[in-house]
């Protein structure tokens, strides 16, 4: 059987548009199986925009700081993209800042998926509510069959043309790298240093979501990153393990 893997990310063609230079499918990210939710239950998440279209997710850090995935930002310049903060739809309310700059994690590996992160420095800094909140990153990774939550407007089936304009999410448990790896599964050495994976029946993240935000325990855990197909039976989906990669977020966001 063909492995078809699309980077958790695709959607300029949120709006019938050309998936964009840098978009190219490696595997998807959307939510299967969500649940309409609000921005206040979820107010760390943001829309990352090119060209006015919602392509991935990510996750306030700080008032100038996003995370989001590696993969979202390849071959594009900041002028090009946008932050929607603030509303649970993607599309209008909330706060919409520029990009003055962003850093892709230099160890990022476009076919293996390693170090699959990235930091935004916007142009114009977030102003703190109760639907606009920073998250904590993880300091250590979350056990094997902890409790998480993924969000997200990515496509509600796999390969879907659009979007949904409502912000969506669904309950995980996190499946550490060990067993990720391990033959439970069927990554096996797929599964990285830098890489935690989360699953539950018939629930993924999918085509829009990647970047977007892996919550345990009121911590940022994981970044979506990657996966096969979407909510596919024994591939659970693959994110970048925030802990891992923790230190490396906190020395770029003191020179970017």
């Amino acid at each position: 059987m063909l492995k078809l893997f699309i980077t958790l990310s695709v959607l300029s063609c949120a709006l019938g548009a050309a998936i964009p230079d840098g978009m190219l499918p490696q595997q998807d990210g959307r939510i299967i199986n969500g649940t309409k939710t609000t921005i206040n239950n979820f107010p760390w998440q943001i829309s990352l925009q090119r060209n006015g279209a919602h392509s991935c997710g990510g996750s306030i850090y700080s008032e100038h700081i996003i995370v989001t995935a590696a993969h979202c930002l390849q071959n594009v310049s900041p002028t090009i993209l946008k932050v929607r903060a603030g509303s649970s739809y993607w599309n209008n309310g909330g706060m919409l800042s520029g990009v003055a700059a962003f850093i892709n994690h230099e160890g990022y590996n476009s076919i293996t998926k390693s170090n699959d992160i990235s930091i935004i420095r916007l142009s114009t800094p977030l102003i703190y509510k109760s639907t606009i909140k920073n998250i904590p990153l993880a300091t250590t990774s979350p056990d094997d069959g902890a409790p998480a939550a993924v969000s997200g407007w990515g496509v509600t089936t796999f390969g879907a043309a659009a979007v949904p304009n409502q912000l969506l999410f669904i309950d995980l448990n996190i499946i550490s790298r060990s067993k990720c790896a391990s033959s439970t599964y069927r990554y096996g050495p797929q599964i990285r240093s830098s890489m935690i994976c989360a699953a539950d029946a018939g629930k993924d993240a999918c085509q829009g979501d990647s970047g977007g935000p892996l919550v345990s325990n009121g911590e940022l855990v994981g970044v979506v990153s990657w996966g096969y197909a979407c909510a596919y039976a024994n591939f659970p989906g693959v994110y970048a393990d925030v802990a891992v990669l923790r230190s490396w977020v906190l020395e770029n966001v003191e020179t970017i």
